[in-house]
């Protein structure tokens, strides 16, 4: 058996800025911070399937990174059976639960490996875990890890030519406290290949790295700058990185639009089909197109924006072609652009929810036909799950998704006994869909 041994703790303690701002984490998704419980598994060969294993590889499955509201049980993940011909279409399959305590659940990678190695953070507890989903029913913890070469609090995961991982890094510790965090570059079973900060001469000490997009043609890594503690005006900058020594080349600020803080809080990167071209969007509801990403100025510009409900934040986007998807609270929505003209966005479609709905996360399946969704609100022990029509941006309410033909559409995390044990209430948050 092969064994990985690189796996890296952390204090048990914590940052004091991390212990005292709790109420900070709540607005993108984590929960109350807590400290560290060290765990660390070991990563074996692929497991080999077994009839019942290969029946298993030849369905569709939901992951559902899910956090525990008693905090005194573990969290986990769920696995939902999602094979759109199956008897009982969105059915519960197992729970696997998760070291520690209080983790705070909150990132995935947004889609489904090719490894099926998924990173998964705790933002809370600045641990993340890696998945094994080879074998789809009987998930298993590859491994565990938390600061690395003195970054701490891992937040989002993005596949890099090769299949090695690009991590963001929110801060790193000095003398003086904590300053701007930076990208680690991780082997799929989580080990060390290379660091570089996003501090340097001129940076605000209050920029945090959140999230991150992999231009390969450009040589460029985008990275955007929200501080998931607090409010910054660091978070309306963007760093711009080369891809193949990941030194850190710009930071630049994005300009405000008509409303005055349409910049504010940097959130996610994403590029576009032709593998080029770049949207960011901001938690609050501005939408980027970025130019001269290969040049000494780029820059960004406003393309797009939408309205703010007090207290919460547009969140996770995804492209699909030539849509782009994302998740807007003050519609209780989740809205389609047709992006042909990225300089242009057009609403094609909008998914309404409940009137106490408010969606944040959403991922696509592989075939690109259904979009799943969690948030907050009246959504914060439910999923559900939208189909998607990828010929023209339509979005609709998966109505067969659903535990029972009594019930409403979508699959309740607040009244279950879970196969790993206990009956919590479960809070999703990262989503994805398996891929076959």
């Amino acid at each position: 058996m092969k064994r990985n041994t690189a796996c890296v703790t952390r204090s048990a303690s914590g940052p004091a800025s991390v212990r005292s701002s709790a109420h900070r984490v709540r607005r993108f998704g984590a929960l109350a911070l807590s400290v560290f419980v060290s765990a660390c598994t070991q990563t074996a060969d692929a497991p080999q399937l077994d009839g019942a294993a290969a029946e298993a590889s030849n369905r569709d499955y939901l992951y559902v990174w899910t956090a525990a509201a008693d905090t005194t049980q573990a969290d986990f993940l769920t696995v939902l059976d999602v094979t759109e011909t199956a008897a009982r279409y969105g059915s519960l399959v197992t729970t696997l639960p998760v070291p520690g305590l209080k983790n705070g659940p909150h990132h995935t990678e947004h889609e489904m490996p090719a490894d099926a190695q998924l990173f998964a953070n705790g933002f809370a507890s600045g641990q993340t875990v890696v998945f094994d989903l080879r074998n789809p029913t009987t998930p298993r913890i590859a491994t565990t890890f938390g600061d690395v070469a003195g970054f701490a609090h891992p937040h989002s995961f993005v596949r890099m030519p090769g299949g090695n991982v690009l991590a963001t890094f929110q801060m790193q510790h000095d003398s003086a406290g904590m300053k701007p965090g930076g990208l680690v570059e991780l082997t799929p079973a989580g080990g060390l290949v290379r660091s570089r900060s996003a501090n340097a001469p001129g940076i605000d000490p209050g920029l945090r790295v959140y999230s991150a997009a992999v231009v390969p043609p450009l040589d460029r890594i985008v990275t955007t700058t929200s501080d998931m503690m607090a409010d910054s005006p660091a978070s309306r900058n963007l760093q711009l990185w080369r891809l193949s020594d990941m030194s850190l080349l710009h930071t630049i600020t994005l300009p405000n639009g008509p409303r005055g803080d349409e910049s504010g809080l940097t959130a996610e990167p994403r590029v576009l089909a032709d593998g080029r071209t770049v949207l960011v969007s901001t938690f609050n509801c501005g939408l980027y197109l970025l130019d001269g990403l290969d040049t000494d100025s780029p820059s960004g510009r406003l393309v797009a924006s939408f309205p703010r409900m007090e207290g919460e934040y547009c969140a996770i986007p995804v492209i699909v072609g030539r849509y782009y998807l994302v998740t807007v609270p003050a519609w209780n929505a989740v809205v389609s652009l047709d992006i042909s003209d990225p300089a242009a966005p057009r609403e094609v479609s909008r998914l309404t929810l409940g009137e106490k709905d408010i969606p944040h996360w959403i991922a696509v399946s592989p075939d690109q036909k259904r979009v799943v969704i969690t948030g907050y609100a009246s959504l914060e022990h439910l999923v559900q799950i939208a189909t998607f029509d990828a010929a023209s941006g339509q979005l609709a309410l998966d109505e067969r998704f659903r535990e029972a033909d009594s019930l409403p559409p979508g699959f309740r995390m607040d009244n279950k006994t879970w196969p790993h044990g206990g009956s919590t209430k479960g809070v999703p948050h990262g989503a994805v869909f398996s891929r076959r």
